[in-house]
């Protein structure tokens, strides 16, 4: 598999990465078995970058990827935290810092977490110099070795990369979200700050698998938080209405080359904007997993790149473009 460097943390890492949101929570049932082949074969497959956050199944997530990362300490782990209290700048304090740090360093069973992320935190707090001093801190105290964002904003994210030692910005960045290619990405490379797109398949809609019949179970967000009375909408199928983006996959589908899903054709696609550092899709089991780490194809045509902004214009962008 192709390697980027990641930001400012210098490492390597595989241009397809697993975002394991989906085995801690909110995706319906994924038994332990199931998670467990799914992170197996993504390694197997050549990802060496996992994604997860203190909050996937209340730190579920964390302990199966801990348990991954002890058999094979070479992979790089990025873990998230600030989602276990109310979101308001005041709780992003030192205490509640390494409260929520210590819980994940537990969950992964290391003493030194390779890139801890702020999840998705309040503007406020992205403005906020004590919170970065205390990063900085942190980072000299040996509980991780860099630090990085995660936005749900293209405003969020340029504020986050003009922090000196902000390693890596996370954005939601897919074939139905055109707007952080436009100012964002541009400045990512010029500060050299990584970037890891996440939601890159819109909550399964690029995957291409679902009708106006697919059904979700009632613990699935895809279920419960499509105008987001969970948490931001964006985060469920990009914030495009299902109908809407299912109508935008049937214009998409006639474009993807003999030989690769639909899924792979949209995880491409991300990897051809310059600047993205890994992609991060999530797998409920192995054969999932092998999938994913098989986007790492020839780029797409010009052409092909032109008829998917086009969709993203006329469909797409009137629903989303002005909200992140």
């Amino acid at each position: 598999m192709e390697t980027r460097v990641l930001g400012r943390t210098r490492k390597d890492v595989g241009v397809v990465g697993f975002g394991a949101w989906q085995i801690g929570a909110s995706w319906g049932e994924v038994s332990e078995a199931d998670a467990t082949a799914a992170l197996h074969t993504a390694a197997e497959e050549g990802v060496t970058f996992f994604d997860t956050a203190d909050v996937y199944g209340d730190g579920r997530s964390e302990r199966l990827v801990g348990r991954l990362l002890k058999e094979l300490p070479h992979i790089t782990v990025a873990t998230k935290m600030g989602r276990r209290q109310e979101q308001l700048a005041a709780n992003y304090n030192p205490a509640n810092f390494r409260a929520w740090n210590d819980d994940s360093r537990r969950n992964l069973g290391v003493d030194t977490v390779d890139l801890v992320q702020l999840h998705c935190p309040p503007s406020a707090v992205i403005s906020t110099d004590a919170v970065f001093d205390d990063l900085d801190a942190m980072v000299e105290e040996g509980r991780m070795r860099a630090y990085g964002v995660s936005v749900e904003t293209v405003d969020e994210a340029l504020a986050a990369i003009a922090r000196p030692h902000v390693a890596t910005v996370q954005i939601i960045l897919n074939a139905f979200r055109h707007k952080p290619l436009e100012r964002f990405l541009p400045a990512a490379r010029e500060a050299g700050v990584g970037v890891i797109a996440r939601v890159p398949l819109a909550s399964g809609l690029l995957s291409g698998r679902f009708t106006a019949d697919t059904s979700f179970a009632d613990d699935d967000h895809r279920a419960f938080n499509r105008e987001g009375q969970a948490f931001d909408k964006g985060e469920t199928f990009s914030g495009v209405p299902y109908a809407t983006g299912l109508e935008a996959v049937e214009r998409i589908r006639p474009l993807v080359p003999e030989g690769m899903t639909m899924a792979q054709f949209a995880l491409r696609w991300i990897l051809d904007q310059d600047g993205v550092s890994v992609v991060i899709p999530g797998a409920r089991n192995a054969d999932q997993a092998r999938g994913n780490a098989a986007a790492d194809l020839a780029p797409l045509s010009p052409e092909v790149h032109a008829r998917i902004g086009e969709v993203y214009d006329e469909l797409v962008r009137p629903h989303v473009h002005h909200l992140w």
